[in-house]
């Protein structure tokens, strides 16, 4: 369990993905001041959910702005799914696993990461020292009164992951092992970082917003009594309206987890919502509103509140062309 200061209130940041700009005038509107070059509030600590790289157009300053905060007690940043993979594009894979890299150089994954590439271009020591930054970024935090993670909780997979690193920053031998399909390893970054997911029945596949293709739709982590498909997507692109009341099967409900009322509150990213914030339980909280898709950066300011409320969420309204693509 991190221990952290219990008279600090916290800022919890979604997805920044390069809205270096946009960060700004969000921790303005918080009451952080930027004071020796880092970004600073009399009672409070920002939180970041991750994704702080990958597809804006200020990846460079976003990243120095996070890294200088946490570097000054200012913040915690954890790993988001875009971090992992930007180490694991730079990581061998172990012998055997079918592989060269962790993260495959697929044209699909090239696309991704190229923003990132492109802006670190003649800035090799800033890479450099970024890629070693990312190591020590948390999946997860557990801080008593409520947890932290990009995309999914899952008790057994941060219970293990504690276990072996007390404070959620795995290693490298770590992240070379992800590279074996269903090892723990695997696992942990797949469920923890980018959630729960379902495959769509029959084989069918659906073509997302982004252009890409998937067999596998993201499914909710916290319904207690689901029935249906529909009642289980958790996604921006819905399913085709011919799949929505589909009875889900037991091995289906098998598949899925449930995160009880009565944990304590839980805050992620990850998951490209839109219109205006609010929980979605009483103890759980999606900070990530699409910044970088001309969608809003959101923060929501907890204060020990045994129930989240819609009222402390705050956020600016991405301008263009921070928005980016």
């Amino acid at each position: 369990m991190m221990m952290l200061d219990p008279a600090r209130g916290y800022d919890l940041i979604g997805d920044v993905h390069g809205c270096g700009r946009t960060l700004e005038h969000l921790l303005e509107r918080m009451g952080y001041r930027r004071s020796g070059g880092v970004w600073k509030h009399p009672r409070r600590m920002a939180i970041f959910l991750g994704d702080i790289l990958d597809r804006g157009p200020r990846i460079r300053e976003a990243l120095h702005l996070v890294h200088d905060m946490v570097d000054a007690g200012q913040a915690i940043c954890l790993m988001g799914n875009h971090e992992y993979d930007v180490i694991g594009w730079h990581t061998l894979a172990p012998a055997g696993s079918g592989r060269r890299h962790i993260r495959e150089h697929s044209e699909r994954n090239a696309r991704i990461i190229s923003d990132t590439l492109q802006q670190f271009e003649g800035h090799a020591g800033d890479w450099r020292d970024f890629m070693a930054w990312f190591y020590t970024l948390p999946v997860a935090v557990d801080a008593g009164a409520f947890r932290v993670v990009h995309a999914c909780w899952d008790a057994t997979l941060t219970a293990a992951l504690f276990e072996r690193f007390p404070e959620g920053c795995v290693d490298a031998a770590f992240v070379e092992a992800s590279g074996i399909a269903d090892s723990l390893a695997c696992r942990t970054f797949d469920r923890l970082l980018r959630g729960t997911g379902m495959r769509l029945p029959d084989g069918r596949t659906i073509r997302g917003r982004d252009g890409f293709e998937r067999s596998v739709f993201r499914t909710k982590f916290w319904e207690p009594a689901p029935r249906t498909l529909g009642d289980v997507v958790f996604q921006p692109d819905g399913l085709p309206a011919d799949m929505i009341n589909c009875e889900l099967s037991d091995d289906q409900r098998n598949q899925l987890l449930c995160y009880g009322r009565d944990e304590p509150a839980l805050f992620v990213g990850h998951y490209w919502r839109s219109g205006t914030p609010e929980p979605i339980t009483p103890n759980l909280a999606c900070v990530d509103y699409s910044a970088v898709l001309g969608g809003r950066l959101v923060a929501y300011r907890y204060d020990g509140e045994a129930a989240l409320r819609t009222d402390k969420f705050v956020w600016v309204d991405v301008e263009r062309p921070e928005a980016g693509p």
